[in-house]
Parts: C-alpha cells; sequence; structure tokens
C-alpha cells in the first residue's frame, strides 16, 4: 500500500518544509514527490503539522503484576493518542526484568497487545552482571541507585562499580542517593505533610547521586543518561561532564518537574508526588535554560500510573508518580505555543534525540528510509485535558481542567493509521523495537556540539 500524505508543514530534520511524503511498505519512501504519483491512499493535512512519532525513553507501564493501575495494552492506547509511536519500559514490573528469560518474556507479551512500538531495559541487581552482559534485544541497562527495594536497589559502591565496568550495553539510572533519603525521612519522621516529600528527597539527594553516577561513567568511559533531572544544580554537573569529553552523557527532563514546583503541593497534594520530588520555581527555570542550551536533550513523561484512590491516601501512604504519556505532546506544544521554546525543539528532544540516545532504528526522523511511525498535530487546536477523557487505565491527570493550544489529531504506526481523532483502529499493532548499539548513542549520531554551551555557561 502506498499512501501520500500532503499538504502538511513537515518537520524534517533541518527545518519545518511544506513537503509531501510518501509511505510505502510501513517505511517513508520519498519527500516532496513530483506530480502525477500513483497512490492507493491520500491524506489531506492541510493546516497541520506533520512531526515524527514521539519516543518516550521513561516509562512505568506496570505489566506484569500491577495491572490494575495500568497494562500494556491502556498504556499502548494512551501512547497512540498522545502521539507517542515507540515506548521503552522500565524493569520494576512484578517480577522485575532482571534476566535475559523475563525480558524475552516481556517482549512476547508485548507483541500481541501493545498498538504501538515496544521496547524493555534490562534492570540491574547487586549480582547479575552476567544477565547484563548477555542482554542484546534491549535499549540498555537500568539502575535504581535510589528510589527502589529489593534487588532492584543498588547502592553499594562495589556493586556499581562492576556494572559500569563490566557492562558494553548504555546505563540509564534514577539518581537519588538512598542514604541521604533515609536520613532525610528519620529527621522528618511522623509528617503528613505531603510538601515534606521534596525535603525528604531534597537537593542533596539528587546532586549527590548524579555526581556519583556521571562519575562512574567517566572514570569506565562508559555511555550513561541522567533520567528525570530535577534540580539546577544537576545541569551544571551534566554540562560539566559532557565539556570534559569523559563518558557519553545525556539527560533528560520531565513535564512535571518542567512545569509544576513545590508551589503546586497546596493544589494539588499527592497527585504531584514523585521521585525524584518537585523542586523550587528557579529548578524549572535552570531545566528549561539547559534544554535550550542543549545540556539536557531528552524529554520523557517516567508515567507511572496509580489509581485516585491510592493517590489520595494520606501522605506518606500515598504512592509517588503521575500518568503523563498521553498529554506529554500537547503539553510540550502548548509551551511552544507560549513561546518556552520552538516546534523544532520539541521534535529534536521527543522524537530525534531519545532515538539516538538509544540507538533506535528507523525512529525520530522523518527520511527517506526511516520507519513511518508519524503524528499529524493540530498547532492550534485548544482542548481542556479532562480526567474523564483519559484513556490510561487509571483514568486521571494531574493536568485535569488546564486547556493546551496544540493537540495530536492523527497517529500512524508503520505507515497505518492508528488513532485518529478519537477512534482506533483495532486491526493495527506495534512492533518490537531494534537498536544497534555500534552506532555509539547520541553523541556519535548527530547531536550538539559544544556550541550550544556557550549560553548556558553565561546565564547558569
Amino acid at each position: 500500500m502506498r499512501t501520500l500524505i500532503k499538504n502538511a508543514t513537515t518537520m524534517l530534520p533541518d527545518g519545518p518544509q511544506p513537503v509531501a511524503v510518501v509511505i510505502e511498505g510501513g517505511r517513508i519512501a520519498d519527500i516532496d514527490p513530483g506530480p502525477g504519483l500513483a497512490v492507493d491512499e491520500t491524506i489531506d493535512a492541510t493546516g497541520l503539522h506533520l512531526l515524527p512519532g514521539v519516543v518516550d525513553d521513561q516509562v512505568h507501564f506496570r505489566e506484569p503484576g500491577l495491572t490494575h493501575k495500568e497494562d500494556l495494552e491502556t498504556a499502548s492506547r494512551a501512547c497512540a493518542a498522545g502521539g507517542v509511536t515507540t515506548f521503552l519500559e522500565m524493569p520494576n514490573t512484578s517480577p522485575t526484568t532482571t534476566t535475559v528469560e523475563r525480558l524475552h518474556a516481556k517482549l512476547e507479551l508485548a507483541s500481541g497487545k501493545c498498538r504501538v512500538n515496544y521496547g524493555f531495559y534490562i534492570g540491574a541487581t547487586p549480582d547479575n552482571v552476567p544477565e547484563l552482559r548477555a542482554a542484546q534485544r534491549t535499549p540498555g541497562i537500568k539502575i535504581f541507585i535510589g528510589s527502589s527495594t529489593g534487588a532492584l536497589l543498588v547502592d553499594e559502591q562495589s556493586a556499581l562499580e562492576r556494572i559500569f565496568a563490566e557492562t558494553t550495553l548504555p546505563i540509564t539510572a534514577h539518581c537519588e542517593d538512598e542514604s541521604t533519603v533515609r536520613a532525610n525521612a528519620a529527621r522528618l519522621a511522623g509528617t503528613c505533610d505531603v510538601a515534606d516529600h521534596s525535603r525528604i528527597r531534597d537537593h542533596a539527594a539528587a546532586l549527590i547521586a548524579t555526581r556519583r553516577s556521571l562519575d562512574l561513567a567517566a572514570r569506565h568511559n562508559h555511555r550513561f543518561h541522567v533520567l528525570h533531572v530535577s534540580t539546577g544544580e544537576e545541569t551544571s554537573l551534566i554540562h560539566q561532564a559532557i565539556a570534559s569529553g569523559r563518558g557519553l552523557i545525556t539527560g533528560e527532563a520531565c513535564p512535571h518537574h518542567l512545569l509544576f514546583s513545590v508551589d503546586d503541593y497546596d493544589r494539588l497534594g499527592t497527585l504531584v508526588q514523585m521521585n525524584p520530588s518537585l523542586k523550587t520555581r528557579e529548578d524549572c527555570r535552570r531545566l528549561w535554560q539547559a534544554l535550550n542550551a542543549g545540556v539536557l536533550q531528552v524529554v520523557a513523561t517516567d508515567h507511572a500510573p496509580h489509581t485516585l484512590e491510592e493517590k489520595r491516601r494520606p501522605y506518606p501512604d500515598s504512592p509517588s508518580g503521575l500518568p503523563a504519556v498521553e498529554n506529554s505532546l500537547a503539553l510540550m506544544l502548548n509551551a511552544a505555543h507560549e513561546g518556552r521554546c520552538t516546534l523544532q525543539q520539541v521534535v529534536h528532544w521527543m522524537c530525534d534525540a531519545p532515538a539516538r540516545t538509544w540507538d533506535l532504528v528507523g525512529k525520530g526522523r522523518i527520511e527517506v528510509g526511516a520507519d513511518a511511525d508519524l503524528v499529524l498535530v493540530d498547532a492550534s487546536l485548544k482542548k481542556t485535558v479532562r480526567n474523564v477523557d483519559q484513556l490510561t487505565k487509571c483514568g486521571w491527570s494531574p493536568w485535569d481542567g488546564c486547556e493546551l493550544v496544540g493537540w495530536p489529531v492523527r497517529t500512524l504506526v508503520g505507515g497505518r493509521t492508528v488513532w485518529r481523532e478519537g477512534r482506533f483502529d483495532e486491526s493495527v499493532r506495534g512492533a518490537e523495537a531494534r537498536f544497534d548499539h555500534a552506532r555509539g548513542g547520541y553523541w556519535a549520531t548527530g547531536g550538539h556540539g559544544a556550541t550550544p554551551f556557550s549560553s548556558f555557561e553565561a546565564a547558569g
């Protein structure tokens, strides 16, 4: 089947262009074709922007083990409605994804359920280096330096040294220092104030763990990606690490750390309780600054759903995490509408950069030969986020009641429309993501060089 998408403003790697795109065999076959091309389907995208599908490199979809909160089918439907065409999911399910056998079982489970493309990290434990070395069909290794329990918690230095020294896959980590968190929790024992969550998981906890991880990456010359950066001080550490050239460092921000601060506890309470915790408005400002300067490269959600009943428990019995995957693109389009960034930057942060960071084959760009995972967005469409409209199984959003400008209206996976203006083609399924780790990651495949850092240094 050959499909022509015409009359869109197409977001190409070098900028927006008023060019048509031809899809054939699940891939982009041509850009700006000549007149008279014979096609089976024509999509008239007048007034719309054509974007590469979003790659969300940090989600928690709860299957297996906690499917009352979310499952692969409900989560992937939410992805499709939000313009996310590929997700990379974390290993803290039940059972945890800490062996090659469990990784393959998860891939098999996803193959029949997911409406979009999928990949799964393998989780590190203090003693599973042989499994980490054997894993292949994965974006990389996830370490929980904090904010975990049981075998997934890896905070002893000797275990971390072995993982960085004896593995070759890219590594990512949840960076909060466990001993600092525990000491703060003991000092604030008995608190019922959710605002104390940001005092327990404070700036120091994030800084200590991030500094520790960057040192490991530098000494072992290992690729390392800093998840959900929440403090301005961390962006300075990451800037220094990238500029030094020791290790191949990338980092990301999440919409909740960009758009919420500790001031929002009064309004939203435990709904915005998360790990790492919310920080100050100044931290939000510095995260935006780091993104604009190229110090942080990726925007991802850390989609971590819980039921409303669970989230409304009094602190500290309430769980950390919130859903975001179906609203993240709209949130960033709205940020572009408000002038915080450009649409081209949104495409880079949410599509191209995560694909390059994790060596995804055929994802993140509109170019000939790439997979036809695409999103049509209406940059002027105004809609209000409402809990009743959410497709995630947990059925709520912390942005409930917020009007956003800019929304996806049609999502294609492998060249086929999986979702269009609220309706699904139930026959469309995603495919297992492919990784080529010989590519070398973001910095080896056209990532920004050091030039943007001058503005960061001047303003930081």
